[in-house]
């Protein structure tokens, strides 16, 4: 439930940057003269904001692929950076038999993140897989009698 919490905080940040940026688009800006007694759109017709609203939709898309790439390499446990990247795999039989992968480890054990280097259509998507808790397991490894 953390995950996805703090992908919506991302999110309601952004929304909140962009709707900035915008209210400083249209204050920036002024709307265009009327000519000959007519209000022509702002959009199709004014240079400088049709330049504003590429730049801005552009931003706006890079901010999206930003936050989607930063949750994906992200702990679904405790947040933090998914960290010590370890292919395996081999790219000379990288179409059936053994397709490179590369696995992403959380710092702490929660968890790994395996996703694909070759990215081929029948390959199978990224995929996290939770650790139990390694603490734990270390801990009744060391009460063992020796």
């Amino acid at each position: 439930m953390k995950y996805w919490g703090f992908l919506l905080a991302k999110l309601l940040a952004a929304y909140a940057v962009l709707r900035l940026l915008w209210f400083l688009i249209e204050t920036l800006l002024p709307e265009p003269e009327i000519f000959l007694y007519t209000h022509l759109p702002r959009f199709p017709n004014d240079l400088p904001w049709t330049a504003a609203i590429l730049f801005f939709w552009l931003f706006s898309l890079g901010l999206l692929a930003l936050i989607v790439w930063d949750q994906r390499t992200r702990c679904r446990t405790c947040l933090r950076r998914l960290r010590m990247p370890v292919e395996s795999g081999s790219w000379s039989r990288a179409t059936l038999f053994a397709p490179p992968r590369k696995s992403l480890i959380c710092p702490y054990g929660h968890g790994t993140l395996d996703e694909p280097v070759a990215h081929v259509s029948a390959q199978p998507p990224s995929e996290w897989h939770p650790h139990g808790d390694i603490w734990k397991e270390l801990e009744t490894l060391d009460r063992k009698p020796r």
